[in-house]
């Protein structure tokens, strides 16, 4: 019997649930880290197969839309099938398909490599957070959630860096093949210590309405849909240019452009993301939308903090922009997934969470084309810069969905499972 069939001890109940907050953090900084590699490496791809920017844009968008398809289906793995399961699964795949991405011959090849690390990552985030949601009730819910997701920021930060620092030493393909060793190592781990919680048994059991349609019939979780897709698009069309615009337009070496490209984005997400969590149960401590409240202020410091890159002038300048912008952008990522919970029963939370990433994920592969087309016309940093827009965007219809959100609230469950 795997860890993620044996009941628990009666002793473990109390600390489980953030042993389990811990080991899936580093699962969620090995999925976001084999993601930015190639961020980390876009100019030395440039180089190699003699791409236009728009080309470069290519294998990112694939991934995204590839990802975006996926999470549709796997998703729903989470809510018919052990959560703890689906994540070891998923984790092997993408690691071992991160690993043959160091064997592209050629563009196309790198392209369909990449399609196969979405397919495997598209496992995760549902099942993952649904799984935390499972353990932690509602007055840590948001913390355990949002401590999670700072594994995400710091793997894109390590790995965009590291991957632009060895691909600078030991050329582009070496970074897939040492993440890719890596991830499979550690499913080991995962093997002996990931378990559902003990309430998920007799919920399969039992006999439910379509996780699917219980989602598309709750407007508030369509809406968040929306706000992730806007919200999405905007932070990847960031992510994913920042450093090649650095490297361009100050000439530095790859490792230089990730730092200052890629390190302020995600260092400033692995800080605020915590606050973002507090922020929010200490909201929904007082009002019953709390946590859409917190979702409002991080978007709109995120959108106004963004808008002055088109009139930045050094490597500094960018830094800074880009490391402010990304404090707001964190704090509506510490509470996004605990804002859905708040509206999505248990027993569907797992496709409603793959519902919003495959929304996020349109966004996040439309992004990087539109910043190439706009940067061939505006130039890149004014195109960037306009990707304020979208946060707004979606400020404004938080505000406008806040009576029919403060209607759908769920009651407060006891818990997921144990407190």
């Amino acid at each position: 019997m795997t860890a993620s069939t044996a009941p628990p001890r009666a002793s473990a109940l109390s600390t489980y649930p953030w042993l389990l907050v811990g080991l899936l953090w580093i699962c969620a900084f090995l999925n976001s880290s084999d993601r930015s590699l190639l961020v980390g490496v876009m100019p030395a791809i440039r180089d190699e197969f003699g791409l236009t920017n728009t080309q470069l844009a290519l294998p990112t968008t694939i991934f995204f839309w590839v990802y975006a398809a996926a999470v549709f289906l796997t998703s729903r793995f989470g809510d018919k099938m052990r959560r703890g399961q689906v994540i070891i699964a998923g984790l092997i795949f993408w690691s071992v398909a991160t690993g043959f991405v160091s064997l592209s011959t050629g563009f196309a090849m790198l392209i369909g490599a990449r399609a196969f690390v979405a397919i495997g990552e598209a496992t995760y985030y549902p099942s993952a957070t649904a799984l935390i949601s499972d353990w932690h009730p509602n007055k840590t819910r948001g913390r355990a959630l949002s401590l999670h997701q700072t594994g995400v920021f710091a793997g894109a930060l390590v790995g965009s860096l590291i991957a632009g620092f060895i691909g600078d030493h030991l050329g582009w393909r070496a970074p897939f093949l040492i993440f890719g060793v890596a991830g499979v190592a550690f499913s080991l781990l995962l093997f002996k210590y990931l378990r559902d919680a003990p309430h998920r048994d007799a919920e399969r059991a039992e006999k439910h309405d379509e996780p699917l349609g219980m989602v598309l019939r709750i407007k508030p979780a369509v809406m968040l849909c929306g706000v992730f897709f806007l919200a999405t698009a905007a932070s990847n069309g960031l992510t994913i240019w920042a450093p090649t615009f650095v490297h361009d337009k100050f000439a530095t070496d790859l490792t230089r452009s990730a730092l200052t490209g890629a390190v302020p984005i995600n260092l400033a997400g692995m800080l605020s993301v915590p606050l973002g969590g507090l922020l929010a149960d200490w909201l929904a401590a007082r009002s019953t939308i709390g946590r859409f409240h917190a979702l409002t202020i991080g978007l709109a410091a995120a959108g106004v903090l963004l808008a002055p890159l088109a009139l930045a002038d050094s490597v500094w300048t960018v830094g800074l922009v880009l490391l402010t912008s990304s404090i707001g952008k964190g704090l509506f990522d510490g509470c996004i997934y605990a804002a859905m919970h708040d509206v999505v029963p248990a027993r569907a939370r797992s496709t409603a969470v793959g519902i919003m990433t495959m929304s996020g994920f349109i966004g996040a592969g439309l992004a990087p084309l539109f910043v190439a087309k706009a940067g061939e016309i505006l130039g890149m940093a004014m195109a960037i810069a306009s990707l304020a827009a979208l946060y707004f965007v979606a400020v404004a219809i938080l505000l406008v969905s806040s009576k029919t959100t403060r209607e759908a609230i769920l009651p407060h469950d006891p818990v997921g499972a144990v407190s």
